[in-house]
């Protein structure tokens, strides 16, 4: 199952737990606006080159939009759909003011050079930059890109709007990042772990830790559990797995793989077939990397007492409901690596404000959420009877569902379609008349009333 049908699928089972209205589901379901733009840029060598850029805006009934923009040349419209989706869910879990949004382009960043690279993103800010900012969409760097890519679309849309450093986050220090921010992701997910052992009577030390991926998040996930007492006996990426049942020195392989740019060969531990590595026994797995790594398939050889899901949708629903079977408890990627966007509101808030944080307090911030967020979710599954994911995925519904309803969308729907049925907007105005509070909507109509055929009267007065 892909990720887009297995966020619906989770989705569509915390509306049945809630008793979510039909149209209401229907309604949180489908994006807010899709995005398809060309950007024709002048290579080195002379010649031209065009490339798709896209932006997904899934949901504002909370606040701005938020989410990644990657550049890759084989993004899957169905797992972006799906990250837009999980992006709102996200944000809802650890009750930050914002929606999902996702986008990127469709290019190879190692094929482009430098000055290549900085006129496509100059060129794909031009084309949505009416459709971004500070409190309607705020991009943020994801796969292929970089603090850098966003120091260049702050410039650019600061030629439009003016100096806008809320734009985006995940900038350099010196435009208005904020510390703590590289460790941000890794950060959350200890925190998190944390709490759900602590929920379990068990702390980080002295328990075996197995690690599917050690990039970005992983080594930091990794870093701080060593810091704290954790064995982590097994680590794999892209290049192999190592091992040690003693447990391995996270500093050293850091080196290691800094010096060599792989894991293998590693002085400090043992080589294995990383195939084995989700089976391996263990108290705590942490998929860091690839989703879908846990199915049907390895799911019921799964030896771990704890899954902390570092990465998006590592695990299929099949997969979900053989562990659970078991009693292996799960914590869901929309809790777990919630740390990464929680700390990228931090910087738009500092950006706001015109007042930077120190890093401590950064992480304080973010481990009052974290804790804050996973005391809810356990309260949600009180109140259910369900597992943690459908406690996270109810709290995050129930929360947009609220936000969404107390803003009139009845009423602004209702509209909206008669305009449409009538001819009386053009599909860019009812993107705009969506944007709308319920009340301005309305006063439109008593203002321009004499615009709707008598017999559509009446079903707007109700």
């Amino acid at each position: 199952m892909n990720a887009l049908a297995a966020t619906n699928r989770n989705f569509r089972h915390a509306s049945r737990i809630l008793g979510l209205d039909s149209k209401l589901e229907k309604s949180l379901l489908i994006s807010f606006r899709e995005i398809k733009v060309e950007c024709t840029i002048p290579k080195n060598d002379g010649s031209l080159a065009t490339y798709v850029g896209f932006r997904v805006q899934h949901d504002n009934a909370r606040g701005p939009m938020k989410g990644g923009i990657r550049y890759h040349p084989e993004v899957d419209p169905d797992e972006v759909n799906a990250l837009t989706q999980l992006m709102t869910w996200k944000t809802a879990v650890v009750d930050i003011p914002y929606g999902g949004a996702k986008g990127g382009i469709g290019c190879t960043p190692r094929d482009l050079s430098m000055s290549e690279l900085e006129r496509l993103t100059r060129v794909f800010t031009k084309k949505i930059h009416d459709l971004i900012g500070t409190h309607t969409d705020i991009p943020a760097p994801d796969m292929g890109t970089n603090a850098q890519t966003m120091a260049w679309i702050l410039d650019e849309y600061s030629k439009f709007h003016g100096h806008s450093p809320a734009v985006v986050t995940g900038k350099p220090i010196d435009l208005g990042g904020s510390l703590g921010r590289e460790a941000a992701t890794g950060q959350g997910v200890v925190f998190a772990t944390e709490a759900l052992l602590a929920q379990h009577g068990k702390s980080i030390k002295g328990l075996k830790f197995v690690f599917s991926g050690f990039g970005n998040v992983g080594s930091w996930v990794a870093r701080l559990i060593h810091e704290r007492g954790g064995k982590i006996i097994v680590v794999s990426d892209v290049t192999g797995a190592v091992k040690n049942q003693n447990g391995l020195d996270i500093g050293d392989l850091l080196r290691h793989k800094e010096e060599t740019g792989c894991l293998t060969n590693f002085s400090g531990g043992d080589h294995m077939d990383p195939n084995e590595l989700l089976t391996h026994e263990c108290d705590v797995l942490i998929p860091c990397a690839l989703g879908g790594v846990l199915n049907k398939e390895n799911a019921a050889d799964v030896k771990a007492k704890f899954i902390i899901e570092a990465a998006n949708h590592p695990t299929d629903p099949e997969a979900d409901e053989i562990l659970s079977k078991k009693g292996v408890v799960i914590l869901p990627n929309i809790y777990a690596n919630a740390g990464g966007v929680t700390v990228r509101y931090f910087e738009w808030v500092q950006n706001i404000q015109g007042f930077m944080w120190e890093e401590e307090k950064v992480n304080n911030e973010l481990q009052k959420y974290m804790t804050k967020a996973f005391r809810n979710i356990k309260a949600m599954c009180q109140s259910h009877n369900c597992s943690l994911r459908m406690g996270a995925f109810t709290l995050a519904v129930k929360r947009v569902a609220c936000a969404t309803t107390l803003r009139g969308w009845k009423l602004r729907l209702v509209l909206i379609h008669l305009l449409w049925i009538c001819s009386l907007v053009t599909a860019e105005e009812a993107d705009w008349f969506q944007s709308l509070p319920s009340i301005k909507v309305s006063l439109f109509f008593f203002v321009n009333h004499e615009l709707l055929p008598h017999t559509l009267m009446g079903v707007v007065n109700i």
